[in-house]
């Protein structure tokens, strides 16, 4: 930091050139690992661009309950992984006390963890920190996903009788201490797919067009899927040849140093998937 030297201006702080100072407790979450159950094929795969601060977290719970979160918290990427690992640590301690007997309300309990998490974020960023978060957990045993969706981009829940769109039902995680979130109920039978996008691939703009939800939606109706993994890997495909398009007006230049408007961010996919066996006929 530069003070200015002449008595009468006091001390001028000038911080254009300062170089930052690096937080040697900022924490990162540690790896996510994906659920494994014969019944349910679940995936999250993303192409990180380092600026951003997506996250997601699978926690099973029951045989028959999983819950799994998505979130995409704001500002640099240190900081933002370091309330991830906060939110992290909430995740794993309190969802289990929470859903985890099978006689709980899945409903209270998918609302209170929402309301920790919101408070998570807040204690962990020492204030106001945008975090827009998909919170749900699936009951396979009665085909029912319980969901807070705060200010999240709409996931969409791919059925035999079309796809339902889940719009957000409350505001984003880290805004207010005292924010209230309910939780809300989508159908998932067996067969059907839960497919969540992150807001980086929703705004991934070529030329003077974004990638747009509208986009998943049609990838999802055109194509039948074997796994979670096999969708994914073509809705981030999708999005790559999408961003690859020339620009109507002309080649877009980079220079070093400055951050174009287009530079893409953090593009995460996720998805759970309802295993439909044949169950052979009784003799």
């Amino acid at each position: 930091m530069i003070f200015s030297s002449n008595p009468c201006l006091g001390p001028v702080s000038m911080k254009f050139f300062e170089r930052e100072t690096v937080n040697r407790n900022l924490r990162t979450p540690r790896p996510s690992l994906l659920p494994y159950k014969p019944e349910l094929s679940v995936s999250a795969l993303y192409r990180g661009s380092r600026v951003g601060g997506d996250f997601y977290e699978f926690l099973p719970l029951s045989e028959t309950r999983t819950l799994f979160v998505l979130a995409d918290i704001a500002g640099k990427r240190a900081e933002a992984l370091h309330i991830a690992a906060a939110v992290q640590d909430a995740i794993q301690e309190r969802a289990p006390e929470l859903l985890r007997d099978g006689n709980a309300n899945v409903s209270d309990g998918v609302t209170s963890l929402t309301l920790e998490l919101n408070r998570s974020v807040m204690q962990a960023a020492g204030g106001v920190r945008s975090a827009p978060a998909f919170v749900g957990c699936l009951d396979e045993q009665f085909g029912l996903m319980h969901f807070v969706s705060a200010g999240h981009p709409p996931a969409l829940v791919k059925g035999s009788d079309g796809i339902t769109q889940l719009d957000p039902n409350g505001l984003p995680l880290g805004l207010f201490s005292h924010a209230t979130h309910d939780a809300q109920i989508s159908v998932v039978p067996p067969g059907s797919s839960i497919v969540m996008v992150s807001k980086g691939l929703i705004e991934l703009s070529a030329g003077h067009r974004e990638f747009g939800l509208e986009r998943v939606r049609q990838i999802l109706e055109e194509q039948s899927f074997p796994s979670a993994q096999h969708l994914c890997h073509e809705v981030l495909e999708r999005a790559a040849k999408f961003a690859e398009q020339p620009s109507s007006f002309g080649p877009q230049f980079s220079i070093p140093g400055f951050r174009s408007s287009n530079e893409p961010n953090d593009h995460t996919v996720m998805c759970l998937m309802r295993m439909a066996y044949q169950t052979a006929a009784a003799d």
